[in-house]
């Protein structure tokens, strides 16, 4: 009796410790950030360091650290900073060239597709055929020379 007792305690002890290690993460909650880009790595490295520099003023004022080794922690973390601001700007100013090339290829690419359309539509039905066609889809006439040329 005293056999079966301890038994069943162990193995309620071997669930109990056993459950919350199997569950699987039903929050859907990773480890991982959601924002990985390069803008809100940076964002989160800037974050980071406010609340450390916030830190060392608080442990300075509250006597824990040295006048020396604030100095030290305190400038190194000003350096970091400004490298953080640094990138941030390359960032952005990259982020501005690539957005004026997007403009600029999406402008050329509406341009081409008007003038596909208009170049591919059938003279005798009207159907408008895709790129590149010599004969029309709907009806089998053939289209335009100036069509086949692209």
């Amino acid at each position: 009796m005293l056999f079966a007792i301890t038994l069943l305690l162990a193995l309620a002890m071997a669930a109990f410790v056993s459950t919350p290690l199997l569950a699987s993460d039903a929050t859907g909650m990773s480890t991982l950030p959601v924002d990985i880009t390069p803008q809100g790595d940076l964002k989160r490295r800037r974050l980071v360091l406010y609340e450390n520099m916030q830190d060392l003023d608080f442990e300075f004022q509250s006597g824990k650290i040295s006048q020396n080794d604030y100095e030290a922690l305190r400038q190194g973390y000003l350096a970091e900073a400004a490298e953080l601001m640094m990138t941030a700007k390359e960032l952005q100013e990259l982020g501005e060239e690539d957005a004026v090339i997007e403009r600029e290829v999406a402008a050329r690419r509406a341009q081409r597709r008007a003038r596909m359309i208009e170049e591919y539509v059938c003279p005798k039905c009207g159907y408008e055929n895709p790129v590149p066609v010599k004969f029309c889809g709907e009806c089998g006439s053939s289209i335009a020379k100036k069509a086949q040329r692209a």
